[in-house]
């Protein structure tokens, strides 16, 4: 495998001075958003069918085990406040569960029948989508959950770093990444996993500006639960109303706090019922909505 490879040009790593180390890895890094555009087709093709899904109710459900679990585990958890997704809709499954987020849980990888027990806790059917990401490409743990998503009927998405794999033969939708050896032999927390999170950020967040949840390059289902983002809510208000930050603050008020139904308000003049009304009949697509 492409992962287990010693990569040549680190060969002698531990005897440089910390500055070629880092310039090393550096050296090395740049090299993965090359290999990640090449897989762009297959990476917009997963994006369309996680699209279609959910606007028919369906969920995005990412599966892995390790790094590629930890990563899967992080985007979903930041689609909720990033795009005020309902609870359940982006789901992270890591083998070991839970517990594996911070301690390496010996075996769990390895347990197919785990990855087909996980899918079926969460009641898996056809409208969803599951994503199958494993550095290796042959994760046991994955295999079993998209073995049993494809017995669902449920769209099968493979993101894998060598590439042919097993991951990769047994999807609708595959993704190679074959970044190549890593500066340390095998460890594919480093090239691997930065592939993997650029992709799993371009699913999401492509996903999410396909089903309506982003206005120009502007995030305006964006959760206000702090004081940063109520700054950026009001920002985000008042630049596309083109109204100073204390009427902004104003609307957001009056929408309890809901960036893009407080645009919909200062924009069309209507009351926050008529515009969750008219949300609603758009689908949430702000774009349809608004003047111009």
């Amino acid at each position: 495998m492409l992962t287990e490879q010693r990569n040549p040009r680190s060969m002698d790593i531990d005897r440089r001075s910390t500055l070629e180390i880092v310039r090393i890895m550096n050296d090395e890094d740049a090299t993965v958003a090359p290999t990640v555009r090449q897989a762009l087709p297959a990476i917009a093709q997963a994006v369309d069918t996680i699209a279609a899904r959910m606007a028919r109710g369906g969920r995005l459900i990412y599966v892995g085990a390790g790094t590629s679990g930890r990563l899967g585990v992080l985007d979903a958890a930041e689609c909720r406040p990033t795009f005020s997704v309902p609870d359940g809709l982006v789901v992270g499954l890591i083998a070991g569960g839970e517990g594996a987020l911070i301690e390496a849980v010996e075996g769990a990888e390895d347990d197919a029948a785990a990855g087909r027990r996980d899918l079926e806790a969460l009641a898996l059917t056809a409208n969803d989508a599951v994503v199958g990401i494993a550095a290796s490409g042959r994760t046991p743990y994955v295999l079993g959950a998209l073995d049993y998503a494809a017995e669902v009927g449920a769209a099968t998405i493979g993101v894998a770093c060598n590439q042919p794999s097993a991951v990769l033969d047994r999807v609708q939708i595959a993704i190679g990444l074959p970044v190549g050896p890593e500066v340390i032999t095998g460890s594919t927390r480093l090239k691997a996993g930065t592939a993997q999170k650029l992709v799993l950020n371009m699913l999401s967040t492509a996903t999410m500006i396909r089903l309506g949840k982003v206005y120009g390059n502007l995030m305006v289902d964006v959760q206000i639960t702090n004081h940063k983002l109520a700054q950026r809510g009001r920002g985000i208000v008042a630049e596309v109303l083109g109204v100073e930050m204390e009427e902004a603050a104003r609307l957001l008020e009056a929408s309890g706090n809901r960036v893009k139904l407080a645009i919909v308000m200062g924009a069309l003049g209507v009351s926050a019922e008529e515009g969750v009304r008219l949300l609603e009949q758009a689908q949430g697509r702000l774009a349809s909505l608004l003047p111009g």
